[in-house]
This record gives C-alpha cells, sequence and structure tokens, in this order.
C-alpha cells in the first residue's frame, strides 16, 4: 500500500524561508528577479539562468540558535544574450537591493529551457537537415526527435570568444507519435545551433552508414506485449504512521537530525545532518550534495567522440527534476517536498513532489545464535531514504540518501531511462562494448573510479588490442567485455 502523507508545499510555504538554510520561496524568486529588473541591471535581453538561495555562512558552531539571524539572500545567475555576458549577483532580499553585480568573463551559461524547448522547431524547417533526412528515406518531420546535446570542445572555434552559445542537436525517429525514437538514432547528422540567435548555423552530414529499411523496421523497436503476471502484489503498510517528523524543511528520524535543501542546479542537498550518540547531538556533515557529473563516450566515431556531457553544470540536476508518483517513484509512507526553481524570465516554478522521504526495512542487521541455549537474537536493519529523479534527454538519474539504524550514511546515483544508441554499418566488426559504467580499468590494471556516472556505452575502435587489457582487468573491476556482431 503507498499512502501519500506529504504536509510541505511550496504552494503553501510562507512568502520567506523561517530557517536561514530554507530553500527560496516563490515569492522570494520573484522578489529577487524584480529587484534586478528594475535596477540599473536590468536589460530586455536579459535571462535568468538559476536563482537560488545565498547560503549563509557557517556559524562557528555550526548552530545558527546561537547567533543573530543572517539576512536571507539569493544567488543569481544570469545571461545577456545581446552582449553575450554572464553575471553572477546578490540580492539582498529584506532590503531588497542588489548587493554585487559580477560579470563573468569568458564563461557560457548552462542551458535555459526556452533553448531546451525552442531548437527542436527551428531545426525542423532547415532545408539542410531537410536533405539530411531525405537522404535517409525520412519525410515525415513531425516525427523526429531533436535533442539539444551540449555541444562537447571542436577546438578553437568553439572558444566563447570566437563562438556564440552553441548546442550540437542530435537526431532520432519515430515511426509513430509517442513511439519509442531512441532506437532509431539518425547516425551521421549533426546540428550546430546558436542559442543565442536560436538559428541553424551548420549541419554536418557524414554519410548514410546503414540500410534505410531499418529506420521504419517494426522490429526495431523493444518488445513489450505485457506486465509480468507471475508476481504477486507486495504491500507496504505502517499502521501507526512513519517514525520521521517534519518542520518544513527539518526532519527528524530514530537518532538523526537534518534539514532537506533544494536548488536548480543540484537539485537535492542535505543541510546540518547531525546524530544522537548518548544524549549528545554529534554534527555529521554541515553540507552533502553532488557537485558535478561528467559523462565522456568516449567512442570516437563522428557522432558521438565530441559527447561529454557535464549534466549538473550544463543543464542542473533540480531545473529537470520529476513530479514523483505514489506507488511508482516512491512506495510506502511517503513525505513529499516541493521543489522551487525559476524560468528564464525569473518568474517562480514549482514542481510538486520532487524529492520523496520514506522508511525502508533493510534486512537483517545483526543476528546470532547461542548454540548452548539455542536462543536467537535479530535485529531488522532500517534505513530512511529521501531521494529525487531527474531526468536529462533520454537518461533518467536517481539520486538516493540512506541514513540507517546502525549510524551509517550511503548515497546511491541510479542510471536509468534510455540508453542513447549509436549505429554502425553492416559488418562492421571493430568496435568493443564495456559495460558497467561505475568502475573502469587503467591500462596499468588498477581499478578506478571513472568521472563519469553514467557512462553507459564506451567504444573503442581498435577492437583486439584493446579487449586484451579490458578482459584480464574485468576480473578486478567488474568491466563486462562484450563484442557487437
Amino acid at each position: 500500500m503507498a499512502i501519500d502523507t506529504s504536509v510541505f508545499s511550496a504552494n503553501a510555504a510562507p512568502t520567506t524561508g523561517s530557517h536561514p538554510l530554507d530553500p527560496l520561496t516563490p515569492a522570494e524568486i520573484r522578489l529577487a528577479s524584480s529587484t534586478i529588473t528594475a535596477s540599473q541591471y536590468g536589460t530586455d535581453t536579459l535571462r535568468f539562468v538559476m536563482i537560488s538561495l545565498q547560503e549563509p555562512a557557517k556559524p562557528a558552531g555550526g548552530d545558527f540558535d546561537l547567533e543573530p539571524v543572517p539576512a536571507r539572500t539569493a544567488f543569481v545567475v544570469a545571461y545577456d544574450n545581446a552582449v553575450k555576458t554572464l553575471y553572477e549577483a546578490i540580492v539582498d532580499l529584506g532590503a531588497p537591493a542588489v548587493v554585487s553585480w559580477t560579470p563573468v568573463p569568458d564563461r557560457f551559461p548552462s542551458y535555459l529551457a526556452e533553448h531546451m524547448d525552442g531548437c527542436e522547431g527551428v531545426i525542423r524547417e532547415d532545408p539542410r537537415w531537410q536533405e539530411a533526412m531525405h537522404k535517409r528515406g525520412i519525410t515525415d518531420f513531425s516525427l523526429a526527435m531533436i535533442d539539444a546535446w551540449p555541444s562537447g570542445y571542436y577546438g578553437a572555434q568553439d572558444h566563447i570568444s570566437n563562438s556564440p552559445l552553441i548546442c550540437r542537436p542530435l537526431t532520432f525517429m519515430r515511426t509513430a507519435p509517442s513511439e519509442h525514437g531512441y532506437a532509431r538514432p539518425v547516425e551521421g547528422v549533426i546540428v550546430t545551433f546558436d542559442l543565442d540567435s536560436m538559428t541553424v548555423l551548420d549541419v554536418e552530414d557524414h554519410g548514410v552508414n546503414y540500410a534505410e529499411k531499418f529506420m521504419f523496421d517494426d522490429m526495431n523497436r523493444p518488445a513489450f506485449t505485457e506486465f509480468r503476471t507471475d508476481v504477486k502484489p507486495i504491500e507496504i503498510t505502517q499502521p501507526e504512521g512513519s517514525s520521521f517528523t517534519v518542520d518544513g524543511w527539518g526532519v527528524n528520524w530514530q537518532k538523526w537530525s537534518l534539514r532537506v535543501g533544494f536548488n536548480p542546479r543540484e537539485g537535492l542537498v542535505l543541510h546540518q545532518v547531525s546524530y544522537a550518540d548518548k544524549g549528545r547531538s554529534r554534527p555529521i556533515m554541515y553540507r552533502a550534495g553532488l557537485s558535478e557529473m561528467v559523462v565522456p563516450y568516449g567512442d570516437p566515431s563522428p557522432t558521438h567522440w565530441n559527447k561529454n556531457v557535464f549534466d549538473m553544470g550544463e543543464v542542473g540536476m533540480g531545473l529537470m527534476a520529476n513530479p514523483l508518483m505514489l506507488g511508482c517513484d516512491c512506495l510506502g509512507e511517503i513525505q513529499y517536498f516541493d521543489g522551487i526553481v525559476n524560468d528564464s524570465m525569473g518568474n517562480p516554478v514549482v514542481i510538486p513532489n520532487a524529492m520523496c522521504m520514506h522508511e525502508e526495512d533493510h534486512g537483517i542487521a545483526w543476528k546470532h545464535t547461542d548454540f548452548r541455549t539455542q536462543e536467537v537474537e535479530v535485529r531488522r536493519s532500517r534505513r530512511l531514504v529521501i531521494s529525487t529523479i531527474a531526468t536529462v534527454g533520454n537518461y533518467e538519474y536517481g539520486f538516493f540518501w540512506y541514513l540507517y539504524t546502525d549510524g551509517n550514511i550511503e548515497y546511491e546515483i541510479k542510471l536509468t531511462g534510455v540508453l542513447t544508441t549509436g549505429s554502425i554499418a553492416e559488418g562492421d566488426n571493430r568496435h568493443v562494448v564495456a559495460q558497467e559504467p561505475w568502475l573502469l580499468s587503467d591500462r596499468a590494471g588498477a581499478c578506478r573510479e571513472p568521472s563519469s556516472v553514467g557512462l553507459d556505452v564506451w567504444v573503442v575502435e581498435q577492437a583486439e588490442r584493446m579487449a586484451s587489457w579490458i578482459e584480464h582487468d574485468s576480473q578486478a573491476c567488474g568491466v563486462a567485455v562484450r563484442r557487437l556482431p
């Protein structure tokens, strides 16, 4: 059974955060943007990239209750495409006033929502793109899925001194509306798109490398006919309710105490995590969040070699957060938290149920049998789960914080969604695919963690030479190898 016990919604939140670390409210986001717009820095072409809480300095003792209440301030990242300049600002929300306005030279902003949504329609009308589609037998352009991929770096021509803000979209084809288009990549076609002017700069076509029939083959899609019928329902119930208590963004559970936070870039953040140990509150983490996530694909083919996405910095996990569904994304007695972000005009956007919190049974924590008396003692493990899920194009990233009754803390990132696919010509046997993204090994055989959290496909051009060391090191590092037929 899934029971919604949500009691905290951004729509019902006060106009101002009640704790110094509370995320900005919708009213505070609107106040921050309107203060800048009305100031000497406001222009018709200024757009708001991200508006979030400017977190106050950490108190000397880690406790804000022992010090004067700090002013509520907003940290604003803005971009003016007319002068191709990025700005960082601090806004005092109590005054209200712009405290600082700092140009950030030689830097591009992360993508705006209007960028992600607007390029697809423009590209569909471009005659160069249409010509590339015709070469592949595609005539119904309305079925094209054109994903605004971050540009990567081609070279000096992509430097900010030589280039506008660009992306390099890739095309996938559906055969019907809502059909699985990622099964049909349009290989070899890369668009360079100017996000400042919302125009197509260039269309590269590296040639058709597969038969046209595969683009529309009914068999070229995942096979799914019905849900599983051989498992019976599992119901999660807590007849006396959940064990945690929630006060705004503050959470207490078992011996744990913490504050939940959220911002457009990082998404879910934990603050002031502490643990009650024999009557004493022990500070464990003052702030916990994911700083960056990079996905280097490593495929040398023309369509993929430049893929090196910084999903957090270039897109934003908070901006891409899902409204979570009861009974599917979250199961049990659920406490939801809304996520509050902004659009490019500085208006607040509420993502309902962007984060969920619940308890889970986690199996046996400890067990012992006294073989002399046959007395048995068992203790079950339980954990508090605080999670959020973000969708970036074809991928979903699940971020899960686990706090356990034995004092352990765990942070898990789950990669799901749909694999980004590419196509190779029939008879091309040069490629090896190394899977298992979490651990790869280097040439010397030492295990290392890659800088990527989402490296789902690693294509090595010189298959036979590379396969030997991958297979050798896979025993130590969990790298599975398979050759494409």
